[in-house]
């Protein structure tokens, strides 16, 4: 898959995910690829960027999401 096909895909899978951020007025926005170490970085916004339980949404959604969907993604991490 190219650059550009997984960007696209990433922000499919992120749009399936921004409703349920944006009820606690949260979101997350893409931010890069790292291809080398396949690690996607990602930015928590809104209500989301403060949350103590935004690991979580991280971890157990987002990241969970991505990783099921895109074999070339590794790791997702927040900025």
């Amino acid at each position: 898959m190219s650059r550009t096909e997984l960007i696209h895909r990433v922000e499919e899978l992120l749009n399936k995910a921004r409703p349920y951020l944006a009820i606690d007025g949260g979101g997350v926005e893409f931010v890069d690829f790292e291809e080398e170490q396949g690690v996607l970085v990602l930015k928590l916004v809104g209500n989301c960027a403060d949350c103590p339980l935004s690991m979580m949404t991280l971890r157990a959604g987002i990241e969970r999401l991505i990783l099921n969907n895109i074999l070339e993604v590794k790791r997702v991490e927040k900025i």
